[in-house]
């Protein structure tokens, strides 16, 4: 008989999922209890754990997704007749430390790269530069894996990606990552090989790299991707650089319309003492003025103070500007679409009708499927580290918590995140933390103000603070590590067949025998053998050759023992002893 196929939404009650099932509710319930989940009838889970309930229950059913209805993706703005050109936005991307911010630094003649912690660009940012008479906007995107989700953020926002290849170093895993960012964005690719100033550049070596291995080929090998040898530190190129990134962009013949409602894209936001949030946005349509009411997710904002990229106030801002502005009632979510509303009324209808979504979406699976596997696989019971993250900007809080999600712990320990915001470290993070003795603040780019310092130092919480996302990561590993339960390793010595019997007590046996395999020695640990089955465990504790006491004695020796037993055992001739030592060794992830 042929599967029976049944359609469910992405999330169901159990109850509703029985019902669907022909199931009796108990047979369900009772089902997800034996996997470890506590569930009600009116809890609701995903469609992956119903999937994997309905397998678990030998049914023949096949359970099929239901397209998701009102689920509207990202609409492209029509154009109109009156589009005017509008300049081109362009992500900067590529291998970390390969000078992607040092190159923008030398576009836009300023200094940012030194001032960067560890070398490494820890949010998106956004610049513009004039060429000539026409602008170009430029996002700066970070190089370290972490950072993933704005790398691709970047992408999508772009019209051209300019992928930086140091000359020196070759394509590495983020350049591959930014190459495939860049075609899934559907964004042009230019190439700037980077540091042509030092000996050891090779850029035929990179050319070589990104055609065969990537599908990129150099137009002067007669492909259409315009690769440019460039130096931020002499500068040399880099007009051309501009020039061919216009070239390129004229092609796609980019265009947006004024006269309409401002909107766009949050590229940043982070809270700042006596200015409250203070919001990057990308203007992609319209004109963006002080005064208008815009909505981005769940929150909204009367736009207080619209300034560029040096900080300078400007007085309307048109397409493929970036902005800073103020007047957030919170903080947007990176990522977020804002747009222009009449007034403030329709401002704050707008930003609850998002928020109900938002929190209905949240509450919509109380068990996923991933939850499901876990307590599935889960061999023994699992630690808890509790973690409360702070950020300085909300993109490197969204990097900071998928990272820390992705630190596999093998289902021994569980990583929560218990809290996470924008801003410094809080005196009610730290009342929150001293609930629970695993739990540590982590700290990004943030301070710990001196009350809130002497307020965790009294309740003896753990407070870090960090620069750099990856030592910032590194310690969260060694934290979990620190929970795990240490190994137990036994190492094998040698082996040993008794001879003879001399003295038997009620916790020590003298006895005689021949090394039959690596060598004994005293104060380690043996197995007692006799016909292939374990008798007890004993501890050697003295070994002696020709009745002298003796370090070690090798194969093919005899020797005599003194064996401290926990009980009276009886040893015959031809029992076997193993000896081996057994230790602790602390486990890593």
């Amino acid at each position: 008989m042929a599967e029976k196929k049944v359609l469910i939404a992405d999330s169901i009650t159990v109850g509703e999922l029985a019902d669907t099932l022909n199931l009796p509710v108990t047979t369900l319930i009772g089902e997800l209890f034996k996997n470890g989940i506590v569930a009600t009838i009116n809890q609701r889970i995903d469609f992956e754990t119903a999937t994997i309930i309905v397998e678990e229950l030998g049914l023949d059913v096949d359970l099929q997704q239901k397209e998701a209805s009102g689920v509207v993706a990202r609409k492209k703005h029509e154009l109109s007749d009156d589009a005017t050109v509008r300049p081109p936005i362009v992500a900067v991307m590529g291998h970390v430390d390969h000078g992607k911010t040092s190159l923008l630094d030398a576009i836009l003649d300023k200094k940012t790269a030194e001032g960067e912690a560890g070398g490494i660009t820890q949010h998106i940012s956004a610049y513009q530069a004039v060429r000539g008479d026409r602008s170009i906007t430029l996002l700066d995107t970070p190089g370290h894996e972490a950072f993933a989700a704005l790398r691709q953020h970047g992408a999508v926002l772009t019209d051209v990606v300019i992928i930086v290849v140091a000359a020196d170093d070759g394509v590495k895993p983020q350049t591959v990552e930014a190459i495939r960012f860049a075609k899934n964005a559907n964004a042009r690719i230019v190439v700037a090989i980077n540091k042509m100033d030092k000996e050891t550049a090779n850029p035929q070596l990179v050319k070589t790299q990104l055609a065969s291995e990537h599908g990129l080929n150099p137009e002067e090998w007669g492909g259409d991707t315009v690769m440019v040898e460039v130096s931020a530190k002499t500068g040399h190129n880099l007009d051309k650089l501009l020039d061919l990134v216009l070239l390129v962009a004229d092609i796609e013949d980019l265009r947006a319309d004024t006269d309409v409602p401002a909107e766009g894209l949050v590229i940043e936001a982070h809270m700042e003492t006596g200015r409250g949030a203070v919001v990057g946005l990308l203007v992609e349509q319209g004109e963006l003025k002080p005064g208008h009411f815009l909505v981005a997710g769940s929150t909204y904002a009367k736009v207080r103070t619209l300034l560029d990229f040096k900080g300078q106030t400007l007085k309307q801002a048109g397409p493929s500007t970036p902005v800073t502005i103020t007047g957030f009632k919170e903080i947007p979510q990176f990522g977020d679409t804002f747009y222009i509303v009449k007034n403030e009324k329709q401002a704050r209808l707008k930003s609850n009708e998002a928020r109900i979504e938002a929190e209905k979406q949240a509450a919509s699976t109380n068990v996923t499927g991933a939850d499901l596997l876990k307590m599935m696989n889960q061999k023994h019971d699992s630690q808890d580290l509790n973690i409360i993250v702070r950020a300085d900007v909300q993109g490197s809080l969204t990097s900071v918590i998928d990272s820390l999600k992705l630190v596999e712990t093998g289902g021994e320990i569980t990583l929560r995140i218990i809290s996470s915001g924008v801003g410094n470290i809080s005196e009610n993070d730290v009342r929150v933390a001293s609930a629970d003795s695993n739990t540590i603040i982590y700290g990004f780019n943030v301070e710990l103000p001196p009350a809130v310092k002497r307020l965790a130092m009294r309740d003896k919480v753990q407070v870090r603070l960090y620069n750099v996302i990856y030592e910032l990561l590194d310690d969260a590993r060694t934290s979990m590590e620190g929970l795990l339960a240490p190994e137990v390793v036994e190492t094998e010595i040698g082996a040993l067949t008794i001879k003879g019997v001399f003295r038997t007590m009620k916790d020590e046996i003298i006895a005689g025998g021949e090394v039959t395999k690596g060598k004994v020695v005293a104060n380690v640990l043996a197995r007692v053998l006799r016909k292939g089955e374990s008798l007890a465990e004993v501890e050697v504790t003295k070994v002696q050759r020709q009745q002298q006491e003796a370090k070690e004695v090798f194969e093919g020796e005899m020797c005599g023992l003194s064996l401290k037993t926990t009980k009276k055992l009886q040893l015959e001739e031809g029992d076997k002893l193993e000896l081996f030592t057994r230790e602790l060794v602390k486990r890593t992830l």
